[in-house]
């Protein structure tokens, strides 16, 4: 078959898609990225596969989706294409309902989060419902990386068999290593027993980066290394002023280590795994960490209370508050015997239901590739 994998930007396509994308080509169909043009793209296309651009928006500005919409007919009508398979909330719509009118015979989806469960005024949220339900009646196979929100799809009607697929990443990439740890400590001038906190997220409000600064405050003796940047394309609140006041309070205690593609070296060298989001899909970071060994704090919103089991593999804390976050990050930060045996709960769990062989089977499964 000829798949066509529909994305926003090249972030996505890069850490996200690109694993669905080997495992079809490797059941021997040909598989194109679309998405808007970007550096991260080198990646795949290095690998051999075609990715064709259009001008995808991250913006509510109807001249905008309209140009990405027809730029996605052109492209479908075009390339004829058995499968369509979107992703995320703008991309997954214009996708769909681009691939219905180009009359693609199979058209599917997977939820990375409802727009609708995000924190958010009553008509954004109703809006993002409306165009779920519209959206859901283009779609053939409905797939969601979370079972909450599958659930959630279901109960809505927005498609009576929606399925949930997981996340999963590679055990062979993301494990414990001491060599790893011990290289990347020297690398960075971290002591041996440095006790380190790392967050591996965009640089977005939305992932509680301001409550972890703070709670930081509230951890002696404790590294926070920040892995990842903020994209061109993310909205929201600037973070610059709340890592200056953290700069000022923790001094060398905070390392900010930008977009890494070495992230399974850091968090081989870290201790503990802290992501205090306000919402999330289900956050793959977390799968990473998990399968690293790393006890996980996380807020108890859908996807990291499917992750995290609290008490035994992690703490789950309420999001927006310092005061919990700060109270789990030092109740690990001194305990070793308690990161190890959370760490090796989580790894355990992750082995059984978060790795990339065992996701990319039922998405592909499902998709009937």
């Amino acid at each position: 078959m000829k798949v066509a994998e529909v994305t926003s930007v090249d972030y996505s396509l890069r850490n996200f898609l690109l694993p669905v994308m080997r495992a079809a080509r490797e059941r021997g169909h040909e598989v194109v990225g679309v998405c808007a043009d970007g550096p991260l793209l080198d990646a795949p296309r290095a690998e051999g596969f075609r990715i064709i651009p259009v001008p995808m928006a991250r913006s509510l500005d109807p001249r905008a989706q309209v140009r990405a919409f027809r730029a996605l007919l052109d492209v479908f009508r075009a390339e004829r294409f058995d499968l369509v398979h979107a992703h995320n909330p703008i991309s997954g719509l214009l996708g769909r309902a681009a691939a219905r009118r180009a009359g693609v015979p199979r058209v599917a989806y997977t939820c990375h989060g409802f727009l609708f469960n995000q924190p958010g005024p009553a008509w954004r949220r109703g809006l993002a419902l409306g165009l779920e339900l519209m959206a859901g009646r283009l779609t053939d196979v409905f797939m969601t990386v979370s079972e909450e929100e599958a659930a959630d799809a279901r109960r809505l009607r927005i498609h009576p068999r929606a399925t949930a697929i997981g996340n999963g990443r590679d055990p062979a990439e993301f494990h414990p290593d001491a060599a790893a740890r011990a290289a990347v400590r020297a690398e960075l001038g971290a002591a041996p027993d440095a006790r380190v906190v790392v967050v591996v997220s965009r640089l977005v409000r939305h992932k509680g980066h301001p409550e972890l600064l703070r709670a930081m405050e509230d951890v002696p003796g404790a590294e926070l290394w920040v892995v990842g940047d903020r994209l061109p394309t993310d909205h929201g609140e600037p973070l610059e002023p709340h890592f200056a006041r953290a700069e000022a309070a923790l001094g060398p205690r905070l390392r900010r280590l930008g977009y890494r593609h070495d992230v399974a070296r850091l968090l081989a060298a870290s201790d503990v795994f802290a992501l205090p989001s306000h919402f999330e899909g289900l956050p793959m970071s977390v799968v990473e960490a998990m399968l690293t060994g790393l006890p996980v704090v996380a807020t108890d919103v859908r996807g990291p209370r499917e992750q995290v089991v609290d008490g035994e593999s992690g703490f789950l804390v309420p999001p927006f508050e310092t005061a919990p976050l700060a109270d789990a990050l030092r109740r690990l930060v001194a305990d070793p015997a308690l990161r190890a045996r959370m760490g090796e709960a989580g790894r355990a769990r992750a082995l059984e239901r978060y790795t990339e062989a065992k996701v990319m089977a039922r998405t592909l499964d499902l998709l009937g590739l």
